[in-house]
């Protein structure tokens, strides 16, 4: 089944999980996407079967705090950022809710956190003004890069390059076998006058890259030239009037972009042409902060408080 308009459009709510008391801060979807795993401000990380659209196992992160829950390569283990305590990341076996490792370095609270799609580097940046690599097998840094302001971060899709946004106007593009030599090039773009920059992510084909903010602006931009290529803003009926970072993340395909929005619904643009393809209700009563699209299944999901597993309603042909 191939992602189109008409698939789109049919996207309904086929399970609803309403674990818990917070609102979701982060989601993510194994390799395989036939596992998820969702983590929220009342500190509990919820796993999920994707396949058979159940809750399989809830860890509670009580002492230290949850945020920006990665999978590793291993559907069994994953990273988090800490809310609470300090700011160190934290290396965590779902299979017996033990932590496998800390890597301390982070002096202030840890904005953006990614896994190599290749091996076990990931990439941490904070408000601290740094951004960190780390490998999952040492509590040691790798590299650490200070910049001139907050750094959001993500690695494209083959794990060779890294991008930083920093202060909501320039993205800096690094080589990993040589980071400690800067940046091997700068876009600069305006920088956002009524809200920062939240959040990376490169398309899956790596010629685009997306920047979430906590306003109501998503924008989409050339990976190789840094050229800005479109601009979903509210004016197409998108809002985020509460200063909430709201996640934006592409289809598998790269062809649409899938935001939340303060108004609990889901708005889908067609990448290439910028046009609002259609917006979901799914019943969030709640700023749907997390949405992403499964990388191998046919399904999407949202989260507010409540979260939501999608799927078509049309027949394959």
């Amino acid at each position: 089944m191939k992602l189109n308009n008409a698939v789109i459009h049919s996207f309904k709510v086929a399970k609803v999980f309403r674990e818990n008391q917070e609102k979701s801060n982060s989601i993510d979807f194994s390799t395989s996407g036939e596992k998820l795993i969702s983590c929220s401000e009342d500190d509990q990380i919820v796993l999920y079967d994707c396949e058979k659209g159940t809750q399989t196992r809830t860890v509670n992160s009580k002492k230290y705090g949850v945020d920006h829950i990665r999978f590793t390569h291993s559907s069994m283990t994953a990273i988090h950022s800490s809310t609470k305590v300090d700011d160190t990341i934290r290396y965590l076996s779902l299979h017996d809710n033990k932590y496998l490792r800390y890597f301390p370095g982070h002096t202030k609270k840890v904005t953006s956190l990614n896994i190599s799609p290749i091996d076990d580097t990931f990439i941490s940046g904070s408000l601290d003004k740094t951004l960190r690599l780390w490998d999952l097998r040492s509590p040691n840094c790798q590299g650490v890069m200070h910049l001139q302001g907050k750094p959001i971060a993500a690695f494209d899709p083959e794990g060779l390059i890294f991008a930083a946004g920093v202060n909501s106007e320039s993205i800096k593009l690094y080589d990993l076998r040589s980071f400690d030599k800067g940046p091997f090039v700068t876009f600069m773009l305006n920088q956002e006058k009524e809200c920062e920059w939240t959040g990376l992510k490169f398309s899956k084909d790596g010629k685009t890259i997306l920047i979430s903010t906590n306003g109501s602006i998503i924008r989409l931009i050339d990976a190789f030239h840094g050229t800005p290529l479109q601009t979903f803003t509210g004016i197409s009926g998108y809002s985020n009037n509460k200063g909430i970072p709201i996640e934006a993340s592409f289809s598998p395909d790269s062809q649409y972009i899938f935001s939340g929005s303060t108004d609990g619904r889901v708005h889908v643009w067609n990448a290439d042409s910028g046009f609002k393809v259609c917006v979901l209700n799914g019943d969030h009563q709640n700023p749907v902060q997390c949405v992403q699209f499964n990388p191998k299944y046919m399904m999407m999901v949202s989260a507010c408080t409540n979260l939501a597993f999608w799927l078509p309603s049309i027949e394959e042909e």
